[in-house]
Formats: structure tokens, C-alpha cells, sequence
């Protein structure tokens, strides 16, 4: 099933979302990481559990609590600048609503099948976004984080990329990106494709090498059957425990989740980023995944893990309130039990204590 999905992207001629003028790759390295650095903690969004998601804030808390890989989302400008953002409509991540300058360009569109009302970074120049400021796209859960609304502009990843790069040097370890494309045959239908700029992004920051500290991820699959006949960056097939990418409608990530389906996958990406669901849908009662993915050669890096009892699973949780913090390193632990490479998590600093706890293996 998953390898005809492959074969179909393939056939379809996906390649043309990259520029003609990049080198093909050799054969893929299957389980290139950090070893020194194993489970890789990778800072989802950031430290966003304590700062507004996708800020340098959030970088910066990241990298400080011990973070490995810093994650931004990657969507496109109109003018064709990459920018760190959860989503293209950023509605609810900015004060846009309180620019008036503004006020015409909210609308209504469709992305990925479900229509969105809201502004779109793909309707402002890099320099128009400048003007507006990040908000905590939680603030009901995570009302700490409100009072940094207003603090931090909305950065490019070349930003994220220097940032990353600074600190390493300033900390003597390295601090790795973990860029996701959102949306990208959204974009790349609008005239805007993502993969090309990102791999300029990362060529000029010397970070284009299948050795260099960079995991290229997408739910969808066609642009990574693409990025990997032109890059050897490592790449990383998101899944969700329900529904299928975005660029194929008749393709499921249930179907994907098999073993048959992760070895298609193995034939185009070196790793896997599930939904925590599918490797521990109930907490006593773990599914094969991991081991079905590291039988075909890949990484397998769950998410994401959040301290609220709003995520955790029933027996770790304190209380009844959704925004108290139950036991987040205890879920962390049982994952690296299961044998995990690495794990997204808002809480990077219990990342790395949960690792720290864990026993060697």
C-alpha cells in the first residue's frame, strides 16, 4: 500500500518543487545522528511551553534548558521569505487583529481541504509581518506566557538557522535545527514552494551535508520523494494516528504505519515522527512500531510531549485543571523505554532530565 503511494508521488513528477540546478544524492545514510547525543531532545516549537511559540524567546529558553534540535514551522511570505510560524494564517499567533492598516487583508481560504479564516503570511511581505508581534497561541492553558505577548517578531529560519549556530559555538556542543515544511503543495501551488529556499537557507549556513545537525520533516510525503533526489539532509515522514498526507488523498497513515508501509518510507527518509498514539494508544499497552520501524532502518522520533493534564494520559495527570502539570518526565521515560531515538517536547528542560534518569542502553 505505502509503496505504491511512493511510486504514485514519483510518477507525478515532484522533483519540479526543487530548482533544477541542485545535485542528486547518493545512497541515503539510514541511521545518521548525534550519537553523543541519544534520545535527541528536540524543542518543539521551541520552549513553548513557557514562551510564545516560534519566537527566539523560545529558541533561546530552548537551547538553554539543554535542547539538542530546535523545531521551527516553515511557511512563506509573499515575497518568498521562510518564517517561523505554526501555521500560514496567523490569526491567532500575532496582533494582527489590532493593526488596522491590516483589517482588509483577513479572509477566507481553504488549506489542505478545511477552510481558515484568519490573515496569511503568504498576503504580507517579510517587512509588512515585521510590524506585527508574536502572541501566545494558548492563553487559556498557558496564561504565564502572556506576558511575553508583544515581546518578539515573527523569524525567519535563516534566523533560527544563526541563532542555532551562535549558540553552538557560544556553548561548545551542537545545537541542531529541525525545520518542518506546513503545507508545502499549498504553497507550492500559490507559487511560493518551500523546499528550494530552505535548502538555500541551509547551503549558505554550510548545514546542506547528510552529516550536518538538520532533519528536514513534512506530513506530506511528495516534497520529501523529492528533497530526497536532491538533498542528503536528513529527512524525517510525519504521521498522525487518524487521516493521511495532505497530497494524497487516497493514502492513509494508518497504512503508512505498517511494516510493509514503513519500509516504503525507508526507501525515501531516514526517520519517522509519529503521533505518540501510535506507539502507546492505551499507557499499558504499546504497539510494535518502534520495533517495526528500526527493523527498516529508520529514526523514530514521537510527539510531542506537554506537561499539561490536558496531554498527558490519565494516570500521570494532577488533578482535574487542563493547564496543571502532571508527570511529564514519567511519560518521557516510559517512551525511551519503548526505545525511541528522540521526542518533540514544549518542556525541554524535562526532556533532558527524563533522559538524564534514564537507564543506559
Amino acid at each position: 500500500m505505502a509503496r505504491s503511494i511512493v511510486s504514485r508521488l514519483a510518477v507525478a513528477g515532484l522533483a519540479v518543487l526543487l530548482a533544477s540546478g541542485c545535485q542528486s544524492v547518493q545512497e541515503r545514510p539510514m541511521t545518521a545522528t548525534m550519537p553523543d547525543q541519544r534520545p535527541l531532545v528536540i524543542a518543539h516549537r521551541g520552549a513553548s511551553g513557557e514562551r510564545p511559540e516560534h519566537t527566539l524567546l523560545a529558541y533561546e529558553l530552548a537551547i538553554d534548558q539543554g535542547a539538542d534540535f530546535i523545531e521551527p514551522d516553515l511557511v512563506a511570505t509573499r515575497d518568498g521569505v521562510l518564517v517561523a510560524r505554526h501555521e500560514n494564517n496567523i490569526a491567532d499567533t500575532t496582533d494582527v487583529a489590532d493593526h488596522p492598516e491590516f483589517a482588509d487583508r483577513r479572509t477566507t481560504k481553504e488549506i489542505d481541504g478545511t477552510p481558515q479564516t484568519g490573515w496569511f503570511t503568504e498576503d504580507f511581505t517579510l517587512a509588512e509581518l515585521r510590524t506585527l508581534r508574536a502572541r501566545e497561541r494558548l492563553p487559556q492553558l498557558r496564561t504565564g506566557n502572556t506576558a511575553y505577548d508583544g515581546q518578539a517578531v515573527i523569524p525567519t529560519f535563516a534566523e533560527v538557522v544563526a541563532l542555532a549556530q551562535r549558540r553552538s559555538a557560544e556553548l561548545g556542543r551542537t545545537i541542531g535545527v529541525y525545520p518542518e515544511t506546513k503545507h508545502p503543495s499549498y504553497f507550492a501551488r500559490i507559487g511560493l514552494p518551500l523546499e528550494e529556499k530552505l535548502l538555500a537557507v541551509l547551503r549558505d549556513a554550510g548545514w546542506d551535508r547528510a552529516d550536518a545537525p538538520v532533519f528536514i520533516q513534512s506530513f506530506e510525503v511528495g516534497n520529501l520523494v523529492a528533497l530526497d533526489r536532491v538533498t542528503g539532509v536528513r529527512l524525517v515522514q510525519l504521521m498522525a494516528r487518524a487521516g493521511g498526507p495532505a497530497d494524497d488523498p487516497a493514502a492513509s497513515y494508518a497504512a503508512m504505519a505498517t511494516p510493509e508501509g514503513l519500509r516504503a518510507i525507508a526507501a525515501y527518509a531516514d526517520g519517522v515522527g509519529p503521533e505518540k498514539a501510535l506507539i502507546l494508544p492505551e499507557w499499558d499497552a504499546p504497539t510494535a512500531f518502534v520495533d517495526h520501524a528500526h527493523a527498516a532502518g529508520l529514526e523514530v522520533h514521537p510527539w510531542t510531549f506537554r506537561a499539561e493534564n490536558l496531554f498527558l494520559p490519565a494516570p500521570l495527570r494532577s488533578g482535574s485543571d487542563p493547564a496543571a502539570h502532571g508527570d511529564l518526565q514519567a511519560e518521557i521515560a516510559r517512551f525511551l523505554e519503548l526505545g525511541v531515538d528522540g521526542f518533540f517536547t514544549d518542556f525541554p528542560y524535562q526532556g533532558v532530565r527524563a533522559r538524564a534518569a534514564a537507564p543506559a542502553r
